[in-house]
């Protein structure tokens, strides 16, 4: 470890040989002269390189002892180019296809291309692609255009309203690893709780990162743990920022068109306005530069709820109606009111969000061969969403702060930041990479439109309910070298990494957390028996009108209390070697092994194996194995809490306690240990160059053992000491019902990628076609229970959990595209195909399949100078939704379609208008 810090220190003193570098600079143009922008231009045999400006142009400083630049570019044929003593080349790359660009991920030898890399790689062209889709965030984008990616807007779902989950291959959002230019991006807050895919788990907010930040992004699809570390089971994530120079300005508008728009709702819904800036300049002479993104949208809340159908009045409501107190005076008194049952409807729908960012990209030369580098961001966002309506009969509602009733809302305030800094060169023939990585991530709750009906007629109408906060810092040092004289190619890579973590929960003000209609009894010493209210007690003393007991803290989401506050920490340090050899000029073995400690659970270490054999010169076959490894995030370590929970539409107030606690201890829960997987895939790469068509297939298997999930809700009883107790502790916590963190299942997720590009010239434009498949099913293998839990599999891994795991987001996914460019014009059109989903519910009589449907996007774009372009379109253009909920599954009227299980969403079609500037 110290020989690495000296290589590392010994960079810097080469600071003297600044001079010793050439600028090579010139133009990358397409075959119609047109330039190419955004090119890659990289240094063969080395990681540094720059891309193209507007006008096709670039310059590049390359180091003593290097003589061939390697010129790539999304839709075409990479090129080799000697430099020789020119000081100036101009490239034309011909059309080709997205097999030869050069990727950042997967291997850690320069130069492989999506033809030559042993797994697989996709490439998104994030730049190309935010010009002409109608998606406006990560998330959104990936979900469109990468089959094996899921991510939806949930919905009336608390704090995951605001962050969408993402999922790669159907696997967890928390088995899926992020990076930021090929380092370690930090986790949410964020713990998805309620019902909805990824329940649980613990992500990455892809949303905080602004799209006009972004290159591109490359999603590695297969077991990465031996090589990356922690969460990369089911792939990697690669987000690459732009080094543009010049300055782009992007201003669009949109909203959501939709014939199931309710009446009283509009004709239009879910607003959307974008302001977003990119600006860029070089930094020196010898090709630093510095790339800033500045972003802000604000985003209204939809609604696909039609009407409430049940009960709202109920005889205590008007005393003067004659009715007994428990009958359901209704229509009649809705007539009285002058009120519709529309005038008790939810907001089902995305939430409203308001978002501002920015994001940073710096790199600069020191020396001859070694540069220094930072990448960073900030991001608020505000978002406001609603839950369920507390109608004016329920002991919710207290009438005399709301006589019909209210819509509580959940407000958050989300702070993500990161800053990223390092310094890489050549040190004595080695790549050297020393960098230190921070992130932090906070989630506060403020709840208004509400009470705590305990206190009945003194409530407060608004809470600060508390939040959470995550914090990572990540150093690594990453040291490579390729040598050219050893078999036809030989990699050595090899590092380390230390990182530390931090979670906190934060409690909230009294009121949203407390019961006070919850009492002791005390005897005194005359004998008699008093009841003293102290919030804790198993005594309610707060009824409503129909005896039934008044629930505590906020409604929609109870604050965390000073018993739930959490400052925990933990560290790990990770040592990882890698070779890559090309034995022959057609056959490549690769091998990688990492060894892991963790503070709070253990040492793991982990190994996967790597093949690729040239069947011809344009044919290749590849294969990977590999053990991985999930280490249980500190969150789920961590995490408790109480929240209101709807199951098959009945509400329980369900508090999730960590292995720690009393209640864990009785029901025999055990300690969180790491999850480990195998994972096996293997394929075929191809091309017909006198087509321009190319194909990848790759068939994978992942067996995960140990898998971290939030189990079912177990509950108390008066049967026995400890069905007893655990009342009590529930009661204590304002809670029914309980959940833990558990490695309570194993699985098996197997399935096909099937990617085929097709690039040709029609007339006098250039067609650029795509058409992108994933056929994937996880399934449950076992449930893990212990003596304690034997029999209580049913509740340990409910029916509702085992749906979110194997069907309730789409299994097949087809994508295809077709993108025509001819003079100013482009025309972008996309139809995907969502699979059939399952609704995900405890009841069998309310089981419901989803059929599989089609969305269609299409877009006009038109360029009226090089600095002036314009774009109009349409995401959903059919207005497709989902097959309707049955009648049992519908909620009384709440929920027309599943908001557990998704597939494209329910807001229907979605039209936009954009305009760029760049200067």
């Amino acid at each position: 470890m110290k020989r690495f810090l000296l290589l590392a220190v010994g960079i810097l003193l080469t600071a003297t040989s600044l001079f010793a570098q050439r600028m090579i600079s010139g133009t990358v143009s397409g075959e119609d002269g047109e330039p190419l922008i955004g090119a890659y231009v990289t240094i063969k045999g080395q990681s540094l390189g720059t891309v193209t400006d507007f006008d096709g142009k670039y310059d590049i400083s390359v180091p003593a002892g290097y003589n061939t630049l390697v010129f790539s570019f999304l839709g075409f044929g990479n090129k080799e180019m000697m430099i020789g003593d020119a000081d100036k080349i101009d490239v034309v790359l011909a059309v080709g296809n997205d097999l030869d660009e050069i990727v950042l991920i997967g291997s850690r030898s320069t130069g492989r291309t999506k033809l030559t890399t042993p797994v697989p790689v996709d490439i998104v062209n994030v730049k190309e692609l935010v010009s002409s889709s109608a998606q406006t965030n990560v998330n959104q984008l990936l979900n469109f255009v990468a089959p094996s990616f899921s991510s939806n807007t949930q919905t009336i779902s608390d704090g995951t309203d605001h962050i969408d989950p993402a999922s790669l291959r159907g696997l967890g959002p928390d088995q899926v690893l992020v990076l930021i230019n090929g380092k370690r991006r930090h986790n949410t807050s964020l713990v998805n709780v309620n019902g909805t895919f990824g329940r649980g788990n613990v992500g990455t907010d892809l949303n905080s990162i602004p799209v006009a930040a972004i290159e591109r992004i490359e999603i590695l699809r297969d077991g990465a743990s031996a090589q990356y570390g922690s969460d990369a089971i089911a792939g990697v994530i690669n987000i690459i920022l732009k080094d543009d120079k010049g300055l782009a300005f992007t201003a669009e508008t949109g909203a959501y068109l939709s014939g199931e728009i309710p009446e009283q709702d509009g004709s239009i819904d879910g607003e959307f306005n974008q302001l977003s800036a990119n600006y860029g300049l070089a930094v020196g002479d010898q090709g630093g530069f510095i790339n800033l993104t500045g972003t802000f949208d604000n985003r209204e809340y939809t609604n696909r709820m039609k009407e409430w159908g049940g009960s709202i009045f109920s005889g205590y409501n008007n005393p003067a109606s004659g009715a007994a107190p428990g009958d359901n005076i209704t229509d009649a008194e809705l007539q009285r009111r002058g009120l519709q049952r529309s005038d008790f409807n939810m907001r089902v729908g995305q939430s409203a969000i308001r978002n501002g960012g920015m994001m940073m990209n710096f790199s600069l030369p020191v020396a001859d061969q070694a540069e220094v580098y930072a990448f960073g961001g900030l991001n608020y966002r505000r978002g406001n969403a609603a839950g369920f309506y507390r109608l004016p009969n329920q002991e919710r509602t207290v009438t005399d702060i709301y006589p019909n009733g209210f819509l509580p809302e959940i407000n958050s305030n989300i702070n993500d930041a990161s800053l990223g800094f390092g310094i890489k060169g050549e040190y004595e023939g080695w790549d050297v990479d020393f960098s230190n990585v921070y992130g932090t991530n906070g989630f506060n709750y403020l709840i208004t439109n509400t009470l705590n009906a305990s206190l009945e007629s003194a409530s407060p109408t608004s809470f600060d309910a508390g939040g959470f906060s995550f914090a990572q810092n990540t150093s690594n040092l990453d040291v490579r070298r390729y040598f050219g004289d050893i078999f036809a190619g030989l990699n050595v890579a090899f590092g380390a990494e230390y990182r530390l973590e931090n979670y906190q929960i934060n409690a909230g003000e009294e009121a949203s957390y407390t019961n006070y209609g919850l009492a002791t009894q005390f005897e005194t010493n005359g004998g008699d028996t008093i009841l003293i209210r102290d919030g804790q007690g198993p005594i309610s003393t707060v009824f409503d009108p129909l005896g039934r007991a008044r629930p505590g803290g906020a409604q929609v989401f109870p604050g965390f209390s000073p018993n739930n506050e959490v400052n925990a920490y933990r560290n790990s340090l990770g040592f990882y070697g890698d070779l890559e050899a090309d034995l022959t000029e057609k056959f490549l073995l690769g091998f990688a092994g990492r060894f892991e400690n963790y503070s709070d659970f253990g040492s793991t270490v982990n190994g996967k194996l790597t093949t690729r054999y040239l069947v011809s010169d344009n044919w290749t076959l590849r294969a990977a194995a590999s053990t991985g490894f999930r280490a249980p995030s500190l969150h789920q370590l961590n995490f408790n809490s109480t929240s209101t929970i709807f199951v098959d539409g009945v509400a329980f107030e369900v508090g999730v306690f960590n292995n720690e606690s009393r209640p864990a201890q009785l029901l025999g829960i055990p300690q969180l240990k790491q999850e480990v997987s195998t994972n096996f895939s293997g394929g075929i790469t191809g091309r017909i160059p006198s087509a321009n068509l190319s194909i990848t297939i790759d068939g994978y298997l992942i067996d995960i053992q140990d898998r971290v999930v939030l189990t079912g809700n177990f509950q108390g009883g008066t049967g026995t000491d400890q069905e007893r107790e655990i009342s009590r502790l529930l009661q204590q916590a304002n809670a029914n019902r309980a959940a833990f963190f558990a490695n309570a299942i194993d699985s098996r997720t197997a399935g096909v990628d099937i990617v085929v590009t097709h690039n040709a010239r029609l007339g006098n434009g250039k067609l650029n076609t795509s058409l992108a498949a994933t056929f994937a099913q996880t399934t449950l293998q076992n449930i893990n229970t212990g003596d304690v839990l034997e029999g209580l599999e049913d509740t340990y891994f409910d029916r509702t959990s085992q749906i979110f795991l194997e069907s309730a987001v789409p299994r097949t996914k087809i994508n295809l595209t077709l993108s025509y460019k001819i003079n100013k014009l482009n025309v972008f059109f996309r139809n995907v195909y969502f699979g059939a989903v399952d609704e995900a519910t405890n009841a069998t009589a309310n089981d419901q399949e989803f059929a599989g449907k089609t969305v269609t996007d299409l877009s006009l774009g038109y360029q009226f100078s090089k600095r002036v372009g314009f774009t109009i379109g349409a995401n959903n253009l059919l207005d497709v939704y989902p097959d309707l909920n049955i009648e049992a599954n519908q909620s009384d009227g709440r929920f027309l379609y599943s908001r557990r299980s998704q597939q494209f969403g329910a807001n229907g079609r979605y039209a936009f208008a954009r305009l760029s500037f760049v200067l």
